[in-house]
């Protein structure tokens, strides 16, 4: 037996967002939302949910799907760059509502829109051992979001996925990952208050200094020039060609970005999954809802192998292989 994904789940929330809600205060139209990113609509965490509430509702239907009892838990990982508060870590609190063991450790992981792959590539090796860990993304970005910012707030929505990680055969194993950060970029994708070097204040909040800001062209080359060469160098390291991959999962950044990238990787002969459309850009939660999606979608044979390639703020990538 090795390690692998023994199921999966996700969560978005019910306000449906669509494009000329989010376009006007941005000064753009629906036409021009779905020219540039792809997107048609987003989920909105309703005014009382926080990314808790969304992190254990999709953390039940991954658990239900594995068939474990969250007795058997020994590690709960949140991946979120949007926690309910800066403390306590709110793997803690998703934890308790789960009813996990004390036994079970339980903390926050950012990496961004790559935490969902980063928090993976940890529980396999937390459990290689034995037992078994649950990582859930999740994330409310609407409420760091600018209205004004065209840049972002079209792109942006609410969301959760999780996998419980634990023994597997064969044809459900993680064959393997790469992870990698790039800090002299780490400007690129930001909020630039609310913690020790600027501390919430007054002034921070009237000039927005909470919100979620990006370089979108500078994510763009990020994204070309970094991660084809670490998908490479996972196949190297596992003995596989781009031939062997059957499936493509990414961060569900921007529709437009995700088929550019797929061209990029010569990964054109595999089947692409994504969410982007509906959900938008969930961060972290993005390629954990698309892989829910991909193992629940007809035809997708068991033992397929499926490709996750992530990249977020840091800068950061996270690519790992594994067995749907």
């Amino acid at each position: 037996m090795g390690v692998g994904v023994v199921g999966t789940g996700s969560h978005v929330p019910a306000q449906v967002v669509d494009n000329a809600t989010v376009g006007a205060p941005a000064g753009v139209d629906d036409e021009w939302i779905r020219r540039k990113t792809g997107i048609r609509e987003r989920r909105y965490a309703a005014p009382g949910d926080a990314t808790s509430d969304l992190a254990v509702a999709a953390a039940r239907r991954a658990l239900e799907a594995a068939g474990t009892d969250v007795a058997d838990l020994s590690l709960v990982v949140v991946a979120t760059s949007t926690p309910d508060s800066p403390q306590p870590p709110t793997a803690a609190v998703v934890a308790h509502r789960l009813g996990a063991p004390e036994r079970a450790a339980a903390f926050d992981l950012n990496a961004v829109c790559s935490g969902f792959v980063f928090a993976l590539d940890l529980a396999r090796r937390y459990v290689a051992d034995g037992g078994t860990a649950l990582v859930i993304a999740a994330e409310v970005y609407s409420r760091v979001i600018d209205p004004t910012d065209r840049r972002t707030a079209v792109l942006l929505g609410d969301g959760a996925g999780a996998a419980v990680i634990g023994p597997a055969s064969g044809d459900r194993s993680v064959l393997g990952a790469r992870l990698s950060s790039y800090g002299e970029l780490a400007g690129v994708v930001r909020v630039e208050a609310g913690g020790s070097r600027v501390p919430t204040s007054i002034e921070t909040v009237e000039a927005g200094l909470h919100h979620f800001r990006m370089d979108g062209r500078e994510v763009v080359d990020f994204v070309r020039s970094r991660v084809p060469p670490e998908v490479d160098r996972l196949l190297a390291d596992l003995d596989l060609t781009r031939d062997d991959v059957d499936h493509v999962i990414t961060h569900q950044g921007n529709g437009n970005l995700i088929r550019t990238l797929v061209d990029d990787l010569g990964l054109t002969g595999a089947r692409l999954h994504t969410t982007v459309e509906r959900y938008g850009n969930t961060g972290a939660a993005s390629a954990a809802i698309t892989l829910d999606q991909a193992r629940r979608s007809p035809g997708v044979e068991p033992g397929s192998i499926a490709l996750l390639a992530t990249f977020g703020g840091g800068m950061s990538v996270a690519v790992a292989l594994l067995r749907l």
